[in-house]
């Protein structure tokens, strides 16, 4: 397929919500596992016992950064049905970037996030399609959500 069909078959998608992903509970150990790859080993994300006296929120948090690195898992981008879904004929896509990243509200340990995904945008670039998806991260029942950003990403045939 074309980069022109693909194009074609997106545009009726710009400035909708395309995908809500599964609900995931963050775990203390799942913060824990990511403080050490990082080496971001700060007591708010760490240490339950002091956090619980100390934090303002009464409990560890993940990490905004944890949060921002579970998109591919919260928007199921990466699942091979999802891929052929969402871009019919073509053979790759990589991550380009990411645009105003922000994080409105912690996420507490025990917490479940999930993410929403809007189609922003997207346009030709050289042979492949480069496309924004604004994504939501919400903690279930809580009013602000986790993180809110712009992904970039680009497909080719």
């Amino acid at each position: 397929m074309s980069t022109e069909f693909l194009m074609a078959f997106l545009a009726p998608q710009l400035g909708r919500e395309i995908h809500v992903g599964p609900w995931l509970t963050l775990t203390q150990e799942r913060i824990d596992r990511f403080a050490e790859v990082t080496g971001d080993v700060q007591w708010i994300h760490t240490d339950p016992a002091r956090a619980a006296k100390e934090s303002p929120y009464g409990a560890t948090i993940a990490h905004g950064y944890l949060t921002l690195s579970l998109l591919p898992y919260l928007t199921e981008s990466n699942h091979p049905d999802f891929f052929q879904k969402n871009y019919p004929g073509m053979k790759m896509r990589v991550n380009y970037g990411v645009n105003k990243v922000r994080f409105p509200s912690p996420v507490l340990v025990g917490s479940r996030i999930r993410a929403r995904t809007v189609l922003g945008a997207s346009e030709k670039m050289g042979d492949a399609v480069q496309i924004l998806y604004r994504i939501t991260v919400e903690i279930e029942g809580e009013p602000k959500p986790a993180c809110v950003a712009e992904s970039l990403v680009r497909v080719y045939p």
